[in-house]
Parts: C-alpha cells; structure tokens; sequence
C-alpha cells in the first residue's frame, strides 16, 4: 500500500540545546536560512506524502506560524522586484505541496505516547514518522527509500545505520538478519543497551515506516507504564520484529542530529558549503579558519 501520511513528532523539550531552545522550539532552529523542520518536511513531501501531522506542544507556536502565510510580508516582498528570489523563498514554505495538520501532545509521555496521539489522524493504512531531530539530506529521500521497501514486504520498516559501539547505548541496538543490498529483516531491538549486552551496531536513526496496528500495540504500552514515565516505541518496534513484521534499511544520506550542538553546528557548516548563495564564500572561510588553526599550538 503507497504510504500516504507522516507524522514528525516534534514536542521534546530540547534540553540538550539549551540555552537556545529556550524560547524558540528547536525545530525552528535554523540551518542556514531554513529551519530544520521545513527540511523535514519537504522530504517527506518528496517521498510522496499527501499529509502531514506534526506533534507539537505548548510553546511551539512558532511551528504552526511559519507554515502559514505573512501576508504582510508576502505583500512588501512581492511589491519589491529585487526581493523576488527571497519572495520565493518565503512562499515555499507557506505553500508546501501537501496537507500540514498540528495537534498537541498535552503530556510528555514519550515518542510512543506521542505517535499514538495520532491513532485517529492516520486511520488504518501504514504510515510514516519521521524524527523532529532529524534532518536527512540525500537525493533520494530516506522516507521513499523505506516506503518502497514497506511497499515490497508488506510490513514496517526503520531507517538503521552502524554507529560506533560506544555510541550504541544512547541509542538502540537493531538485531538483524540481512536480505539483500541495503535491507534486513529485524529480529529483536533493544532500547538503550547496556555496555557488551548487544551484537548489531545498527541504530534507528529518524525515520521509520509503521503499520496500523501498531496503535493497539502502544495502547497496551502506555496503559501499562507507570505514571510520569516515557513510553518507548522501541518497545513496540521490537514487538514488531519479534512477530516478522519488521524490516530495516540502511540507507544512503546525511543525517544531522539537531537535538545536539555538534550535530546544528556540522548542518550548518556542510549545508553552507553547497548553497547556491554562500557556498563559494563559505569554502574559502573555512580554508582560512582551517589554515590559522594548523598555525596555532596544539592544532598542527
């Protein structure tokens, strides 16, 4: 079945980039002259998705404004022939080719109290999700390279990649058997394992195709976790492996974790390097930066 619909979540905190995240929700934080989301958006635009809900919650407002129009702007923009390629810019985002819907997750509860907020919005078809945190950057979009494997098998998939073995306890271990190419069957996952508990270095890492019945599954979960504590959806996702009813791929793109400074700052910087604006100038600052660090102690 063609995957139709996509929730982002998008209703964490951001403490790990705070002070920034403070007052404007850390989707909205930028990545040159886009902010993260709208990235987001236009790949699972490109994917094929008809319709989009993005989980918010208080205070993200912000989210819901910049996929609206500013008449106000849009009017002095358009009244200015030198604005005319920022005037474009600004309606790209207003004028996404496809259904965006917001609904507040009124409890932090976690990512799969938050995906089953959306039970009534997706309805009885597979769908995608794709991580607030994530940006992916690619020419083939990550969520059309796991829609047609879901399409292929019939089933839910997740976007995995190998991270380094000390990384694996911030994340999940993927258990696996391969297939082919770039796809796997999933046996098991494993949220958060502990040091020498795990034997894939294959990490979830923001986007995943989920089937219908997944939300009966999360049902159960929440309503059996204790009060003021996080529901996984790898609890669910594993679940799903255990039955046969998971694939995974590895799949080709870029991603920057914009939960974290390092991760904004190297968008920032590599997006910057192949912008059609900034990008000549942008190189040749960081050939000087990179000269006058190798000239400093400490940085030959």
């Amino acid at each position: 079945m063609k995957i139709r619909k996509a929730i982002i979540p998008a209703a964490g905190l951001g403490t790990r980039v705070l002070p920034a995240s403070k007052a404007v929700p850390k989707e909205m934080l930028n990545i040159v002259d886009k902010p993260a989301i709208q990235y987001i958006v236009e790949e699972a635009v490109a994917a094929g998705i008809e319709d989009i809900l993005i989980i918010t919650n208080r205070g993200k407002g912000a989210i819901e404004d910049h996929f609206d129009h500013s008449f106000e702007l849009e009017t002095q923009l358009a009244a200015n022939p030198k604005k005319k390629d920022i005037f474009a810019q600004v309606l790209g985002a207003s004028t996404i080719p496809a259904n965006i819907y917001f609904l507040r997750q009124k409890i932090t509860r976690g990512l799969g109290h938050a995906i089953l907020c959306a039970k009534n919005f997706v309805g009885d078809e597979p769908f995608a999700v794709l991580y607030g945190d994530d940006v992916i950057l690619g020419e083939d979009p990550v969520t059309r390279q796991l829609a047609r494997v879901s399409e292929e098998f019939g089933c839910g998939v997740v976007g995995v990649k190998e991270v380094p073995r000390k990384d694996v306890p911030k994340y999940c271990s993927v258990e696996n058997t391969p297939v082919r190419d770039h796809i796997m069957r999933v046996t098991s996952i494993v949220e958060k394992p502990e040091p020498g508990t795990f034997n894939s270095c294959f990490s979830i890492l923001g986007r995943v195709i989920l089937p219908p019945e997944i939300f009966a599954m999360l049902e159960e979960g929440c309503a059996n976790t204790p009060a003021g504590e996080e529901y996984y959806l790898t609890d669910a996702l594993s679940d799903l492996g255990k039955a046969g009813k998971m694939m995974a791929v590895d799949f080709n793109g870029t991603r920057y974790d914009m939960g974290n400074k390092l991760g904004i700052l190297q968008a920032n910087v590599e997006v910057a390097l192949r912008h059609p604006e900034i990008g000549a100038d942008a190189k040749e600052y960081i050939k000087r930066l990179a000269a006058n660090l190798k000239d400093k102690e400490g940085y030959a």
